[in-house]
């Protein structure tokens, strides 16, 4: 497999400008968890035909890849990640508006999108005005805050498929759950999606917005490295109330540490390896089923070996 990757190496050379390349990349600078080993290759793509021609390639030599976006609610392991990182940022995140639809590509971040919504009038994005995530990233896990989720405005979403096609969803075959969706386990790749959005007096969107961002800064721990909420919400409680009754509020390993300002937050103090985090989280999981019989289920996904 070495020569294939080695062969990788002078492929991507050769099809890919060298600012939008990177080898043996930290993920630590490239989630929100700020921790996670290298990752041998990785490519920041600018149209859908980029993206189709690295699966494409991964897929005739054998090569793993994976997809982020701003790695939001992503752990990467201490080890890294022996294939190819697809990054859709900053470089495939065009928006347009018509009428009350907004057709936006997968790297815009969510706060971008919702901001441009407002300003154009439209309601139905002020929930994920401070999610830390892109597009692409919140249709895959049905990104929510504050009452609403972005299923709520999907109209439809344009994938790549296993096989190297391009197909449009719509929001009934996206499958869409609680931080779920049909793009979760089936390895296809959200590449633009439409919003259906309602007019609105985008002033008092703008205001609104605000407020929200103005709460999370209060009650989350935003100035830590983190994932957002690290566990999923069990059916009839609160993940961070058990955490809390379970009397492991600021309980550590090295640096990761269960938040004193929100224990649903386990967050990186400073310079937490992967492996602190993630042993973190398994001690919180046994402990609150020890008293409470409840399961708490990451919804931070794991890359890598843990």
């Amino acid at each position: 497999m070495e020569d294939q990757k080695t062969e990788f190496d002078r492929w991507l050379k050769e099809h890919f400008p060298a600012a939008r390349i990177r080898f043996h990349e930290p993920m630590r600078c490239h989630t929100t968890f700020r921790a996670g080993g290298p990752a041998r290759f990785m490519v920041m793509p600018e149209n859908e035909e980029e993206i189709a021609l690295l699966t494409a390639r991964c897929r005739r030599i054998g090569l793993p890849w994976f997809v982020i976006g701003n790695g939001s609610n992503l752990l990467v392991s201490d080890r890294g990640y022996d294939g190819l990182i697809i990054k859709l940022g900053r470089q495939y995140a065009g928006m347009s508006t018509e009428g009350c639809e907004i057709r936006a590509q997968a790297g815009v971040m969510l706060s971008r999108l919702s901001r441009q919504a407002a300003l154009r009038d439209l309601a139905g994005l002020a929930f994920a005005s401070g999610i830390p995530g892109t597009l692409g990233g919140g249709l895959m896990m049905n990104a929510g805050a504050y009452g609403g989720e972005l299923s709520q405005a999907v109209k439809s979403v344009r994938v790549l498929d296993g096989e190297g096609q391009i197909r449009t969803l719509t929001k009934e075959q996206m499958k869409f759950g609680y931080r779920t969706s049909v793009l979760k386990e089936s390895g296809l790749i959200a590449l633009e999606a439409v919003l259906s959005l309602t007019p609105d007096d985008g002033k008092r969107l703008l205001l609104e917005m605000e407020e929200l961002n103005r709460k999370r800064r209060e009650k989350q721990p935003l100035e830590y490295g983190s994932a957002g909420s690290t566990f999923k919400r069990p059916a009839g409680y609160f993940a961070g109330q058990l955490i809390e009754q379970a009397g492991l509020k600021g309980l550590s390993v090295g640096d990761a540490q269960v938040s004193e300002k929100h224990c649903g937050f386990v967050i990186n103090r400073g310079n937490a390896s992967a492996a602190e985090i993630y042993t973190l989280c398994r001690m919180v999981q046994e402990r609150v089923y020890k008293q409470f019989q409840v399961e708490l289920t990451m919804e931070v996904r794991l890359l890598g070996e843990f």
